[in-house]
């Protein structure tokens, strides 16, 4: 739901089965994995030293903190983080800025599986 919801334009390229496999596999397998519940998953952050690699909360919960609290929980852990973000999903980068990531590149999304054009972003511990 949050993916169609914020990410619309991203194309479907696999199926709910292969997502879950791969996020089983690879996302809640190596990094920290936060979760946020309120009477259910509301949402969740995934990080490695280093990188916030999926950052995601259900649509009915934007704007109430949850993302914050998911970010500051890894920018709390490591002194230095990256993340690649959407180029259209201009919430999310207003929500990284406000936290004070600064942009470090764009890309024409060639080197990314949904082939959008993205935006590598950082930021550092004062």
């Amino acid at each position: 739901m949050v993916r169609e919801t914020a990410l619309p334009y991203l194309p479907v390229l696999h199926t709910p089965a292969e997502d879950l496999a791969f996020f089983s596999a690879h996302v809640l397998r190596d990094p920290a994995v936060w979760v946020v519940d309120a009477a259910g998953i509301v949402g969740f952050s995934a990080f490695r030293p280093g990188w916030v690699d999926h950052l995601y909360v259900h649509p009915d919960h934007h704007r109430r903190g949850v993302g914050r609290s998911l970010l500051r929980r890894a920018m709390e852990t490591e002194g230095k983080l990256r993340l690649w973000v959407f180029q259209k999903n201009t919430r999310a980068i207003a929500f990284y800025e406000a936290q004070g990531f600064k942009l470090v590149k764009t890309t024409d999304g060639s080197g990314n599986e949904e082939k959008q054009p993205d935006a590598l972003y950082a930021w550092e511990r004062a």
